[in-house]
Formats: C-alpha cells, structure tokens, sequence
C-alpha cells in the first residue's frame, strides 16, 4: 500500500491514476543488447504530473525509445478524482528535476495529439477479453502493460506481418475491474488508407466488422511505409469505453528482419 505516493496522499487516501501514454521506438532492442532505462517526473499544470522516460542502447549511446505520461490523483475509496494540494506537492516536487525537462520537444510534441473517437462498428474486432489476476495492480486496476496487449489483438495479421509498432498513444477513460469482458475495435485512420488497403468482399458482420482478428487488409498491398490506426476498448456489449488509442506503424526493412 502506498507505492509511489507521498506521506500526505496516504493519510487521504490518494492514489494515482493514468489519463494519457504515449510511447514512440525509434528502433527496438535485440538479445545480447544492453538498455538503459531513464525516469523522471514533474508538475504537470495544476490538476497532475508527468512521468517521462528515456531509453537509450548503452554501446552506442543512442536513445533508441522515448514516452511520456499524465497522472492524476484519486481518492482510493470514492474513485473520484482529487485536487493535488500545495502540502502534496511540496512532498513530491524533491523529486522532480529542476529546471524541468521533457522527453519530448515542448515546441513540436505529437504525444498531445487529440484522438478522434473511433465509432463502436469499427472494421476490425477481437472479442472476449477477460483480465488475468496477475494482470491486476495494486488498486486492482488492470494494468497498462495488459491495455497495450488488447489493444494489438485488433491490428490484422498482415500488418504484424509487414511493419513495426512506431508510436503508440493511449487515452484512459474508465477502470477496469477483474470481472470486466473487454472488446478491442481498431480501424485504419484515414479515408486513403482505408481505400488501398481493406478489401470491400472481406468476411464480416452486419455491421461490417472483421471478426477477432480475420485480416481484411490486402497482402499486396500491405507494404504502405506508414499505416495508423485508431483503437478502441470497451465493455463487451456495449459502448462504455475504457480507453482509446492511435498506433503508427512503420514497415519492416527486408534486410534487418530476413530469417537466416
């Protein structure tokens, strides 16, 4: 009890709680590959703080992945969001780096990008996902680790096939609880990529979905340099969100990626 929190947010019964991830890998770690791992947070505004992370391959020294993240407070037995007082953020700022610093570019920060919401009859579907108890926090929150997972269990097999995950961003909307049946909806973002890469007569629903994971993409036409999606999770049965979502994904250069 009480990780991460300060001696005046365990006496109110506060907890933090994530609002917004955003995660961009410029390449990703191989076996035998050394990473070291940065961490800082600071004042976000009035209402939350920010937690940043840096990523970097320790035998060249290039950062090789960056994200960033917004907490709020919460009160643990009311689940109602809390004002962060001048006590707790005394308590906390001794922690935080001065003058402040950012993972990404303050000037030009995509990690801000509002995301559209995505329409509950998405083109892609995976249905009946249910949390694992090693799954759960300590609040008893589904973890963010287990939110990224269900969020890739939508994207077709040809694109895992062709590209690499680039970016992600995730919106959080509401809790979920161990007892929860989640539903994972993407669909690609833009009209000209929805075009050239989704085939029309691709087996689906009623309402035009591709069912748990039946790829409707194109194999020829999968090797677009750059294809983004929007995703979202909602309760199973209807349209409660839980959280929403873009991915970006970059294609896989033939020479890094060939099998032996």
């Amino acid at each position: 009890d009480g990780f991460a929190t300060t001696p005046s947010m365990r006496r109110l019964r506060l907890i933090w709680v994530t609002t917004r991830m955003h995660i961009e890998m410029d390449e990703y770690p191989v076996w035998g590959d050394t990473v070291e791992i940065e961490t800082w947070c600071q004042s976000e505004k009035r209402l939350g703080i920010r937690r940043d992370w840096l990523l970097t391959n320790v035998a060249n020294g290039k950062i090789i992945g960056r994200a960033t993240s917004t907490w709020v407070m919460m009160n643990q037995d009311t689940r109602r969001l809390a004002r962060i007082t001048d006590d707790i953020r005394e308590e906390y700022m001794i922690f935080c780096p001065d003058p402040p610093r950012w993972a990404f570019n303050p000037q030009n920060n995509c990690s801000l990008k509002k995301i559209p919401k995505l329409q509950y009859h998405s083109q892609f579907k995976r249905s009946g996902l249910m949390p694992k108890r090693s799954e759960l926090d300590m609040n008893q929150h589904v973890n963010n680790v287990t939110y990224i997972g269900w969020i890739l269990e939508s994207i077709p097999q040809a694109i895992i096939d062709t590209h690499w995950l680039y970016r992600i961003t995730l919106d959080y909307r509401q809790e979920c609880r161990y007892i929860d049946v989640v539903e994972s909806l993407a669909s690609l973002e833009s009209f000209h990529e929805m075009n050239s890469l989704v085939k029309s007569s691709s087996p689906r629903t009623s309402t035009g979905e591709v069912v748990n994971g039946r790829s409707a993409i194109h194999s020829s036409n999968s090797r677009a340099a750059t294809v983004k999606f929007l995703h979202m999770l909602c309760l199973a049965g209807s349209e409660v969100e839980i959280n929403k979502g873009r991915t970006e994904w970059k294609m896989k250069e033939e020479k890094r990626f060939a099998t032996p």
